[in-house]
């Protein structure tokens, strides 16, 4: 029986916490069983895993905290005291929560001694249930059983992020870019090639779709309709009579019309030079036919 699951951010091996003690580890990639370890003597409360991947904390109902090292698999340090949930930061600070408090250990000697940095108590009656480090932000957020919380952590996060790792302002065009990339990571070599079937061919160029007649006249009617639709300005004095307005209205439907009575008639006249050039070929002797 589990309650808990966490998953190494370094290589994605999904650890689960049961109720025997045992922590067990999982490849998403396979069904067999990477390793089983006896971590605690009691059921396992919480367990997490620091950002280089190699170190792992968890805590059991036996009121002991452990430090691991996941490359040889044995205790660097073990903790006195109970703790309901665990989360490392970016700088690999220890956020412990508890009944209504939230101890925070730190590492700054690099000898993977943890002792305590900082301590906050909530309002007496608050249970805590998840401590959880903002990413880039000295910022650790509290849930309790009256809400969420937020307290400041100096030296917890990254100051600066690198935006080729995570970018926390990335675009929808960039995400789409980087899962692109990830997987054109994930082939190999071997498998990309170019279809030999296309090399040196040249890509037919798109006919372009005759209008129709229909579709002229539509266009005509419309380019009319705006031309008397349009409202005309009043002009000084001698130019602003209504058989000038009509007049140049009327020149400007004519200019409109041009166009398209232009193309219909070049497609009536290559019409009849086609109907011309094929009653020669039908009226030429049955002698000069081959010719």
């Amino acid at each position: 029986r589990t309650d808990l699951m966490r998953v190494n951010p370094f290589n994605g091996v999904v650890s689960l916490g049961h109720s025997g003690g045992t922590v067990t580890m999982w490849k998403p990639t396979t069904s067999a069983l990477l390793i089983k370890m006896l971590y605690h003597q009691g059921p396992v409360s919480a367990l997490a895993f620091h950002p280089n991947g190699h170190l792992m904390a968890t805590t059991g109902k036996e009121c002991k905290i452990k430090i691991w090292d996941l490359r040889k698999y044995e205790v660097l340090q073990t903790l006195t005291g109970h703790a309901k949930t665990l989360d490392f930061s970016q700088k690999g600070l220890l956020a412990v929560g508890t009944g209504s408090f939230a101890q925070i250990l730190g590492d700054f000697s690099g000898s993977h001694n943890y002792s305590r940095y900082m301590g906050n108590s909530m309002v007496k009656g608050y249970q805590i249930g998840k401590v959880s480090f903002r990413p880039y932000e000295d910022v650790l957020g509290i849930g309790h059983s009256m809400g969420w919380s937020g307290i400041l952590v100096p030296r917890s996060s990254e100051p600066n992020f690198d935006s080729w790792v995570a970018n926390p302002f990335e675009t929808s065009k960039q995400r789409r870019e980087k899962e692109v990339h990830s997987l054109l990571d994930k082939l190999l070599l071997e498998t990309i090639m170019l279809n030999p079937s296309k090399i040196g061919t040249v890509r037919e160029a798109k006919k372009k779709e005759k209008p129709t007649k229909q579709g002229r006249e539509a266009e005509m009617e419309a380019a009319v309709e705006a031309i008397k639709g349009f409202v005309w300005k009043n002009k000084t004095k001698g130019r602003n009579k209504p058989s000038k307005k009509a007049k140049k209205k009327q020149e400007l439907i004519a200019h409109a019309r041009r166009p398209f009575l232009d193309q219909q008639l070049k497609e009536e006249q290559s019409l009849s030079k086609k109907k011309q050039k094929l009653f020669e070929e039908v009226e030429l002797p049955a002698s000069l036919r081959r010719f």
